[in-house]
């Protein structure tokens, strides 16, 4: 898992849906293993001003990087003076610990899915994708894909977990249109605002009535 760390002057300009130009300034250009390319500020949290998903081909011209994507968006960095050029091999990643409350709650709701809703069948728990695992992936009644991100406490970072799965998911073909749950103890405001943006539903489980209905003989999937 080798990832490429730049910190450049640099100027950016994207083409795609709309255009998009970064003057120069002093950045963090991010390449991770997956070929994900992310241009980040000294600001904004952990969301950078511009980035290009994988799958997509990075060309290296020396002075400036063109990235492109299946659709043809195109990202241009223009690397004006480079600071720092560096790959470490990250290794392995075990992933999110999930905490016990939370783990039991992806584990009943795997043995109940229709505490989430009515027709909901398991597909599978801890569904693989390459930039980590869906809690529950599920069909519902009408056999359309369900990916469904399980908190005990719903914020933001986790409605956005959830679309970078589906975005992952939509690249294959084999699964159709996917629709996202978005499932929490307590769901804080700006999250549900978020969710129901973004097309998910969001739904509200109480962990004591879940453990009342699953059945005795839970087991992990």
């Amino acid at each position: 898992a080798l990832m490429r760390l730049v910190i450049a002057l640099c100027s950016v300009d994207y083409a795609g849906r709309l255009d998009a130009h970064l003057p120069a300034a002093v950045r963090l250009v991010m390449v991770k293993a997956d070929g994900c390319v992310a241009i980040h500020s000294d600001g904004g949290a952990y969301k950078p001003l511009n980035w290009m998903n994988a799958p997509n081909t990075l060309a290296d011209h020396g002075d400036h990087w063109v990235v492109v994507n299946p659709k043809g968006e195109q990202l241009t960095i223009h690397l004006h003076e480079v600071l720092h050029d560096t790959i470490h091999d990250l290794g392995d990643d075990p992933g999110l610990q999930k905490d016990g409350v939370e783990a039991h709650l992806q584990e009943l709701l795997a043995a109940s899915p229709h505490a989430i809703e009515d027709g909901l069948t398991l597909v599978r728990r801890e569904y693989p994708t390459a930039i980590g695992p869906i809690d529950l992936l599920c069909r519902d009644a009408d056999g359309q894909v369900v990916a469904i991100e399980v908190k005990r406490r719903g914020d933001i970072d986790g409605v956005e977990q959830l679309a970078r799965y589906i975005e992952r998911l939509h690249l294959d073909s084999s699964l159709g249109s996917v629709r996202g749950v978005f499932v929490a103890q307590v769901v804080k405001p700006q999250a549900r605002v978020l969710a129901e943006a973004r097309g998910f539903r969001v739904v509200v489980v109480d962990y004591d009535d879940l453990r009342g209905i699953a059945p005795g003989d839970l087991r992990l999937f």
